[in-house]
């Protein structure tokens, strides 16, 4: 029996397309998630990379909250 192979077609060129944000498939909990991936990341298990380039939709305050502690280089700020 011969074995047909599939070709793979890569997509056009990325930066002549718009990206259109996907809306969320599956919502999930940041209590549930954050504990997955710091044992995927200290483990380091190949398939969260497959993941990095993806985009997390977060709440306006937790962006917020994120950028301050981004800003202020881990540090804690006063509350």
């Amino acid at each position: 029996m011969v074995a047909h192979l599939k070709l793979y077609n890569p997509p056009r060129d990325e930066e002549d397309e718009p990206r259109v944000p996907a809306e969320p498939d599956v919502r999930v909990r940041l209590g549930d998630l954050l504990p997955l991936l710091a044992i995927a990341q200290r483990m380091n298990f190949v398939w969260l990379k497959d993941f990095l380039d993806d985009e997390v939709a977060v709440s306006g305050d937790l962006y917020e909250v994120m950028n301050s502690f981004r800003i202020s280089g881990g540090k804690p700020t006063s509350a």
